[in-house]
């Protein structure tokens, strides 16, 4: 039984996402080229300023158009909801089949237009999560750039595509050495996920319960209200999980956006720039913009990078760089919200510790 069919979600995300920016052969390839150079740069960059051993050789980055994107994030998509499904499976007997197919195509077209959405948007990630490769081994992860993004994004805000595209490389970048060079925080964050799918109330009383929430969140936020489909679809227990999640993303959000502008001013000149106008761009948008990105927690996204910047600019500056990895030892030394809202929390917990080795296993 399939809870989204993806076949449907991929085909409605293509057909649905806007087309970007107009470009000459040229100029796209030129693009491509240079964000993967850019890419490779990055990584130098990053592990001289974070510090962080032990992650893995860098490669240069993918670079996708939008519908490239879409059909990435389905692929890992099916990754991690792989668990739910396993469970659905078990469960198909309790589910009607008319339900059952007639949902799983709901939600195809639903997770295919929020992908076209924020396939216009979104401008690289690390993927962490991929299908397995023909020898049925995971692969760590994967660096992506969405081109014709950057280059609408750098063009709308006016600065010097050179300079913008190694600082989105230097965020990036700082995620895949988070992840491959922390041995333990892939799957933290992937066991985090699954507990939180299977945390989930299947039973269709309560399924429909849910969509009625989603339905008065829409409402709310149209009505330009904080509701959003993240908290309107949770169980309690959910709500615990994603708490520890969300406090984990913050962290490492913040890490990159931190690293990003750390290291700009000796190799992107005009990073100054790009960050004051970058950030009027993320507040900004119409209503309609707005109201979406409120609804699926892009919003929520926003906040993240900003407290998380906040976090580790405040320890590095109290205790150097070395004493912020401290962060990196296990999951017990990650800060809660609580330590992100407050650093000097976490500062004065990590101090009264024992020196736990680095991330790369090394004292």
């Amino acid at each position: 039984m399939q809870v989204i069919d993806w076949d449907l979600a991929v085909a409605t995300g293509v057909r649905l996402v806007r087309p970007g920016p107009q470009v000459s052969r040229e100029e796209a390839r030129h693009a491509v080229l240079e964000l993967r150079r850019l890419s490779r740069e990055a990584e130098e960059h990053v592990q001289e300023f974070a510090r962080i051993n032990g992650a893995a050789a860098a490669v240069e980055a993918t670079v996708v158009d939008r519908p490239g994107w879409i059909r990435a994030n389905v692929d890992g998509f099916r990754v991690v909801l792989e668990p739910l499904t396993e469970r659905m499976n078990e469960r198909r007997s309790q589910i009607p089949a008319i339900v059952g197919a007639v949902g799983s195509r709901v939600t195809g077209v639903e997770v295919g237009a929020v992908l076209a959405f924020l396939a216009a948007r979104v401008l690289g990630q690390y993927e962490l999560f991929l299908p397995p490769d023909p020898d049925g081994r995971s692969p760590t992860g994967r660096l992506t750039l969405v081109a014709p993004n950057i280059v609408h994004t750098e063009r709308e805000l006016g600065v010097n595509p050179r300079d913008f595209r190694l600082w989105v490389c230097l965020h990036e970048e700082t995620h895949r050495v988070q992840f491959t060079g922390v041995p333990w925080l892939r799957e933290y964050v992937r066991g985090q996920m699954t507990d939180f799918l299977l945390a989930s109330d299947l039973d269709l009383g309560t399924m429909l319960e849910r969509l009625r929430a989603a339905s008065d969140a829409v409402a709310d936020a149209i009505k330009g209200g904080e509701g959003n489909l993240i908290d309107a679809i949770q169980t309690p227990e959910q709500k615990e999980i994603l708490s520890r999640l969300t406090a984990v993303m913050t962290l490492v959000e913040g890490h990159g956006d931190y690293v990003m502008d750390a290291v700009g001013p000796t190799v992107v000149p005009s990073v100054a720039e790009i960050r004051a106008k970058f950030q009027h761009r993320r507040e900004g948008g119409s209503r309609l913009d707005r109201t979406i990105r409120r609804l699926l927690g892009v919003d929520l996204k926003m906040k993240q990078y900003a407290e998380g910047a906040a976090f580790v600019r405040q320890v590095v500056g109290e205790m150097g760089i070395d004493g912020f990895n401290r962060v990196w030892g296990s999951p017990q030394t990650l800060p809660t919200h609580t330590e992100i809202a407050n650093p000097s929390l976490w500062i004065s917990r990590i101090s009264t510790q024992p020196q736990l080795p680095k991330a790369n296993g090394h004292p």
